[in-house]
């Protein structure tokens, strides 16, 4: 029996039937041809039934596009998080793969955000160094390096990365010619004191926009933990921290944690970072959602970019529903 375009479907039979039909079409990747021969109807009759499936609502199809290509879910994830702007970038095959997704995304955002005389700082991971290649003819701006170098096998540091931008014409840079972690706190305090460093930070103080990473206080997670000694790991643990940005720890409110390791940093501040106007915060993979939440809390991060996995942590943290 054919149920027919305005049948009734509170008959048993021809109810079943639509949702055979259906079945076999939509999860059971068959052929019209097939379902046909089956049922003993034609393939004409079969196409009919999956329309009227669909507009008697046995059959709901729902598009969902990949949250990079949603702009509405991210409008969304920023609204609940009380930020600006989050930008949300595709999660690669692998780390690498999305680590350079996420610094193409940077890129574009910092981009947006460029304009003639500002001053801008940027500390440095290996995503923001990915995204300062993509950032060539930059307005003429000052540029203010945030962190001493931290040398990362494979990777650049920070001192390569402000020569970068030093190459741009009309872009001033402001270098630290430091360690980002030295050895003890009267060789950072004395570090601190040069006066081309203590320029430079002290221009970290008057920032128009900050480019930050956020990593999670944890094993490969934070390059500065993935450097430190055990005790200074175990100390900021057990202090509360969650995260590290630009070698500061944070706990879970983005109130900054102080250690022996905080007295060693040749770095701007997180008080620096909540007197900017705007700081774009970049994270990727679930484990950096926890931390991303905390520097919008300490208000040190007021545009987020992240990938798919983190998006979807950061919803499930602040009840956005996304997915």
């Amino acid at each position: 029996m054919c149920a027919e375009r305005g049948a009734d479907v509170t008959d048993p039979v021809q109810a079943k039937l639509l949702v055979d039909v259906s079945t076999d079409y939509y999860l059971g990747n068959r052929s019209k041809v097939e379902i046909a021969k089956e049922h003993g109807i034609s393939r004409f009759q079969v196409a009919r039934m999956l329309v009227q499936a669909r507009e008697l609502g046995i059959v709901r199809i729902e598009i969902s596009p990949p949250a990079h290509l949603d702009g509405a879910r991210a409008g969304d994830l920023a609204a609940a998080l009380g930020v600006s702007h989050v930008h949300i970038a595709r999660t690669g095959e692998d780390g690498d793969a999305t680590r350079a997704s996420v610094a193409a995304g940077l890129a574009a955002v910092v981009r947006e955000r460029a304009v003639r005389g500002m001053t801008l700082g940027v500390s440095w991971s290996r995503t923001v160094e990915l995204a300062a290649r993509d950032l060539a003819g930059l307005p003429p701006c000052d540029v203010v390096q945030l962190v001493g170098a931290l040398p990362v096998e494979g990777s650049g540091n920070s001192v390569e990365l402000i020569h970068r931008f030093k190459a741009q014409p009309g872009v001033r840079t402001w270098p630290i010619w430091a360690p980002l972690v030295v050895d003890d706190a009267a060789t950072a305090a004395g570090l601190r004191r040069q006066p081309e460093i203590a320029q430079t930070l002290d221009r970290a103080g008057s920032l128009d926009l900050a480019v930050v990473a956020i990593g999670a206080w944890s094993a490969h997670a934070s390059t500065v933990y993935d450097l430190a000694p055990e005790e200074d790991r175990r100390a900021g643990r057990d202090a509360g921290a969650v995260a590290e940005c630009s070698g500061r720890l944070f706990d879970d409110s983005g109130a900054p944690v102080r250690t022996a390791l905080d007295e060693r940093v040749v770095g701007v501040t997180i008080e620096q970072l909540v007197r900017t106007p705007e700081v774009v915060a970049v994270g990727y993979g679930a484990e950096a959602a926890r931390g991303l939440c905390a520097a919008v809390r300490g208000g040190f991060a007021s545009v987020l970019v992240v990938d798919e996995a983190c998006a979807r942590e950061l919803a499930t943290i602040c009840g956005a529903g996304a997915s």
